[in-house]
């Protein structure tokens, strides 16, 4: 066994699946790299190009100089981003479950053909459990936002559900429901402070950009054109803008790390997987 090995199957209160959750990347941060570049990278090179189409065809192109958005075109970059971060999200959520998996199942220890032939396997899976989600989600916003809020939550857990425990798709979501009941409140905010931990630390690379837009805005004052502010949106803001949004979809993988951790911690309040597991392991080693 690993000697520095991470007990996921155990209840934890807030406080400690943060220290948990940046304990393991600190221990796991080159296996994590490893992985991402073998398995997400695909997805990612995607992201890449779709992100830079829809930046260009949003704030690049002539647009802004016009005052009016050509349909099409946007329509089109708007759709294949989606499709991109769709594809991105399936990736990266099931590399990364696969990873705790692996790691769970060899006792501290991640084998890296485990990972890819579960991502292969459940990769379809994930696909359309993301994208049902996803529907499910923005139909509850549009019911005055509170269904969308409330949804969200079990939601975000049906990932893990379908890895850790080999479910269907519609099992997952039916399931996620359940492991939250009586715990809603807990796991929002538990997402909730790891999603602001990942912005904070995201927004520290964005700092570049505000930086440049402020100095560019001044500029274009100096100069009187503040009627036509198309001249902000050169090559070098469209370059920081999309290299600050891809360091944020990297700094992503760290919600399916932190959703593992109360996966678990829900699971074994639910039924004591890791402690039964724990006595029937008494005295094998």
């Amino acid at each position: 066994m690993n000697p520095d090995y991470i007990r996921f199957k155990k209840q934890r209160e807030l406080g400690e699946i943060l220290s948990v959750l940046f304990k393991f990347l600190r221990e796991n941060y080159k296996i994590l790299f490893s992985v991402f570049i073998k398995f997400v990278s695909p997805a990612f090179v995607l992201l890449i190009a779709a992100l830079s189409y829809y930046t260009y065809s949003t704030i690049g192109s002539p647009v802004f100089a016009t005052g009016a958005l050509t349909g099409g075109e946007f329509i089109l970059s708007f759709i294949l981003m989606l499709i991109a971060v769709l594809i991105y999200t399936a990736a990266l959520n099931g590399t990364v479950f696969h990873l705790v998996n692996s790691y769970i199942n060899n006792n501290g220890n991640v084998h890296v053909s485990e990972v890819g032939q579960g991502l292969k396997e459940d990769f379809g899976k994930l696909l359309g459990l993301t994208l049902i989600s996803w529907v499910l989600i923005l139909a509850g916003t549009f019911l005055i936002i509170i269904p969308g809020i409330y949804l969200t939550v079990p939601l975000t857990m049906s990932a893990a559900i379908l890895v850790f425990r080999r479910s269907s798709i519609m099992d997952s979501i039916s399931d996620s429901f359940q492991l939250i009941k009586d715990n809603w409140w807990m796991t929002f905010f538990t997402l909730l402070v790891i999603g602001m931990i990942i912005y904070l630390i995201s927004f520290i690379f964005q700092i570049p950009l505000l930086i440049y837009t402020i100095i560019k805005a001044f500029t274009v004052m100096e100069e009187g054109s503040a009627a036509d502010m198309s001249g902000m949106f050169d090559w070098v803001y469209i370059t920081l803008s999309i290299i600050a949004s891809l360091i944020q979809y990297i700094l992503y993988a760290i919600m399916p790390l932190g959703i593992s951790l109360v996966y678990f911690h829900l699971n074994e309040k639910q039924n004591f997987t890791g402690t039964f597991e724990s006595i029937e392991n008494l005295g094998k080693d």
